[in-house]
């Protein structure tokens, strides 16, 4: 038995520090697990495709499933009605007229900016919109992806990168649902990439993302600390012009329309679980599942907003490389909200992009690797692995990711390795970052 007991210590001592070190992630294991994905994700896709019906899957949803509010409000637009998506009852009507008497409810929840979206999509044909909308933010994605990774393609390869993002297990959920988290992570990462020398550009992305504000909350708390006036004047007026131009084509009642629905998404969506516990990747929603009543679920979430909030100051104010501030904004967006779905995840990938760069330009830090490993994979298991069995893995994930994160920002004022140097400090143990980068290239 004690030889036996050593046995079982010494092999979880070695799994640890293979974890720890992140030496288990190879380039041909990366490749492996990121094509089977892609791979079964393009499958599963187009077995939904060929055995839907008109346009209504097997279990009876329109493919695109939450794309079908979208396009259902378009088409009140169209008629000249903008405040009947923010009814519930009329905006059902609407789909069932559209998609069928069985097709369930997906609400209208978005700001009267998103109608002119919804307006022009809805002037195609439902699949070829579906097919637009998603092809065009999907390439929007990708464009900043390969943004973000082309100081590093000459270690990463762009290959690899693409690779990476396609089979981010957030594009499948994202498609699946004919959602627009394409569009949100293009839009903050656009943004955080034109900061430094175009920060009016930026200012006007972030602006944009007023459609989806409650990512918004600690993109502010950013700015003011990093003093970046120009972007925050550029935001504030794009809202406006969006806000001027939306209340001249709709009328201000559409304001009190919205004001109205807001509640029916607080209450019934987000506080009631109606949409899934498990497809809300929120602390919030973590509480809510585990049986906490709601006051206490929103006081967890907001000390946890709170000390990110904390955090993103501490780091955008500090001598941190960009990209790292840029993960991490991008983390805390994600986690600061209490209304968080899965395919909102999207952004995730932004933020490994970001911390990657960092990392392969300087040295992996111990349990990086393992970090973001995780982080990548968390959108693939995220929702089943709660559904089942109550435990959440997309929150604890993403905390991980910023945790290793905000170390390696106040740990790494000096810098570690440059592309062919030798290191010059390593926070955390005696390895080499020359190591960490050649186990990318094996």
């Amino acid at each position: 038995m004690r030889n036996m007991a050593m046995r079982i210590g010494t092999a979880i001592g070695r799994a640890r520090e293979r974890l720890r070190s992140g030496d288990w992630l190879t380039r041909e294991r990366l490749r492996f697990i990121a094509a089977a994905i892609l791979i079964a994700s393009v499958a599963g896709f187009a077995f939904l495709v060929v055995t839907a019906h008109g346009g209504i899957d097997r279990q009876g949803r329109p493919l695109g499933t939450d794309f079908s509010n979208v396009y259902a409000a378009g088409t009140y637009v169209r008629d000249g009605n903008a405040l009947a998506p923010f009814d519930p009852p009329q905006q059902y009507a609407r789909e069932q007229a559209l998609f069928g008497k069985a097709t369930p409810f997906y609400g209208w929840h978005y700001p009267p900016y998103f109608l002119f979206v919804a307006a022009l999509l809805a002037k195609m044909p439902y699949g070829f919109a579906l097919t637009v909308w998603q092809a065009a933010t999907l390439a929007l994605y990708l464009l900043t992806i390969w943004m973000i990774g082309s100081g590093v393609s000459r270690v990463a390869g762009s290959g690899d990168l693409f690779l990476l993002a396609l089979a981010f297990p957030a594009v499948l959920i994202n498609i699946g649902h004919g959602q627009n988290g394409f569009l949100t992570a293009a839009l903050l990462a656009g943004a955080l990439l034109a900061l430094e020398k175009r920060p009016t550009l930026a200012g006007i992305l972030i602006g944009l993302l007023i459609y989806k504000p409650q990512f918004g909350l600690l993109i502010p708390i950013a700015l003011i600390a990093a003093g970046q006036w120009r972007a925050i004047a550029a935001a504030v007026a794009t809202v406006a012009a969006l806000t001027l131009v939306t209340t001249l084509a709709f009328g201000p009642q559409v304001w009190h329309a919205f004001a109205l629905s807001t509640e029916y998404s607080r209450t019934v969506v987000l506080e009631q679980g109606d949409t899934g516990w498990q497809k809300i990747q929120s602390l919030f929603s973590w509480a809510r599942m585990w049986g906490a009543p709601i006051p206490l679920a929103y006081a967890l979430q907001g000390v946890l907003t709170a000390a990110l909030g904390i955090a993103i100051v501490r780091l955008w104010r500090s001598t941190a490389p960009h990209a790292l501030k840029a993960a991490a904004l991008c983390l805390g967006a994600i986690l600061a909200t209490p209304y968080t779905l899965d395919y909102d995840m999207m952004v995730l990938a932004s933020a490994i992009a970001f911390f990657t760069t960092d990392s392969l330009a300087r040295g992996f830090r111990p349990w990086e690797k393992t970090a973001l490993a995780a982080l990548w994979a968390a959108p693939l298991v995220a929702r089943g692995v709660a559904q089942a069995t109550l435990i959440p893995l997309g929150v604890p994930a993403m905390l991980a990711a910023f945790w290793v994160l905000w170390r390696r920002a106040e740990l790494g004022r000096v810098p570690l390795v440059r592309f062919g140097g030798t290191s010059s400090r390593m926070a955390d143990s005696g390895s080499q970052g020359g190591h960490d980068i050649a186990a990318f290239e094996q």
